[in-house]
């Protein structure tokens, strides 16, 4: 089972990228003609609260009944599917090994993840890919991308899409989906990914297009909710509305929404800049992080992008999942519409 890329059995099925989150199903399906993009399908379903909890799927029905409803909305007619791993259950890692063979390595990485990893080997899938150029600087070494995740993460993921009649053709942790939405193929910058979800808030440093470093926090767009229903005495529904219509607030005036929600933005900030301090003095892979770009379905609240951007100090911008895409037109979704199907649009545009 490859997490790094996919190997599938037919060369050129048909499949749709199917992204799985704790409160919504997003399904993509685009046809590649040539170098361009033609009828990209698109589609999204609620889950019922508490189908889906810290990437673990609780409800298995309520979940494989979501993706049907979300494929037949996005009118989405394979069962071919490349599915997402939730990044809460990976373990991503950059391993140093002497120089080898691709045979040899096999073995030596079996060690060097007994070591980097709080799981034993039988209990994981993982995959590795040997990179281009070696990141930590040792002469006579090699640097390997290792990705793994728990054996009952995947045979969990597995059972539901089968038991929905869906044929897995891969999985994927989500940050090497959003990888190849986000960035352009020849991306040299440091630039790190906040990727700002239902419930959980994901971080992910990415130097020459490599992926070097995940982490996340339990902050998330429902913080932002949450905040201003506690604060201005809302039902939930009520702040959500709130949130969508005026976003932030005003720092400026410094009004209401502002002073309910400044709290969790400003532990945003807070948090992004303690994830760059880490990356940047203990891991080292590069000098500097150049800039900072927002997906997920909470990158999109009013206000939120300036504010960051002041209070980190850096640039910080909206991400363009298109990026590596061409159409003949204009794309179908426009940026700002499509930023929350980030992951599933890197998954339907896996090659093999």
């Amino acid at each position: 089972m490859s997490l790094l890329q996919k190997k599938f059995l037919d060369p050129n099925p048909d499949f749709f990228g199917l992204d799985i989150s704790d409160l919504s199903i997003k399904v993509v399906q685009v046809d590649v003609r040539g170098k361009y993009m033609h009828n990209v399908l698109a589609g999204a379903e609620s889950l019922p609260k508490g189908s889906v909890a810290d990437g673990g799927i609780l409800n298995a029905e309520a979940v494989g009944s979501a993706i049907q409803a979300a494929c037949l909305r996005a009118n989405i007619t394979t069962k071919h599917v490349v599915c997402s791993l939730p990044e809460t259950k990976a373990f991503l890692r950059i391993i140093s090994i002497p120089q080898m063979t691709s045979e040899e390595a096999g073995e030596a990485i079996k060690w060097e993840m007994e070591a980097n990893i709080p799981m034993t080997i039988d209990q994981v899938y993982y995959d590795w890919q040997i990179l281009p150029e070696h990141l930590q600087g040792d002469a006579g070494k090699m640097s390997v991308l290792v990705v793994a995740v728990a054996r009952g993460v995947v045979d969990q993921f597995m059972a539901v899409l089968e038991d929905a009649n869906y044929k897995v053709h891969g999985f994927e942790i989500e940050s090497l989906s959003q990888v190849r939405s986000l960035l352009s193929l020849d991306h040299q910058r440091t630039t790190m990914i906040v990727d700002i979800g239902d419930r959980r808030t994901s971080f992910l440093v990415v130097t020459r297009g490599i992926p070097v470093f995940t982490s996340s926090i339990p902050l998330s767009s429902e913080s932002i909710t949450d905040a201003i229903a506690k604060t201005m005495n809302l039902s939930h529904a009520e702040a959500e509305k709130v949130k969508i219509e005026h976003g932030i607030g005003s720092a400026l005036k410094n009004d209401h929404i502002f002073q309910s929600v400044k709290p969790i933005v400003d532990s945003f900030a807070q948090e992004i800049r303690k994830s760059i301090n880490f990356y940047l003095t203990g891991l080292r892979y590069s000098q500097a992080v150049d800039e900072i770009i927002l997906c997920g379905g909470g990158s999109k609240t009013k206000g939120l992008i300036p504010y960051l951007s002041r209070s980190i100090g850096m640039d910080v911008r909206l991400g363009d999942p298109w990026t590596n895409a061409q159409f003949k037109d204009l794309p179908p979704i426009n940026k700002e519409a499509s930023i929350q199907y980030a992951t599933a649009i890197g998954l339907s545009m896996t090659q093999d």
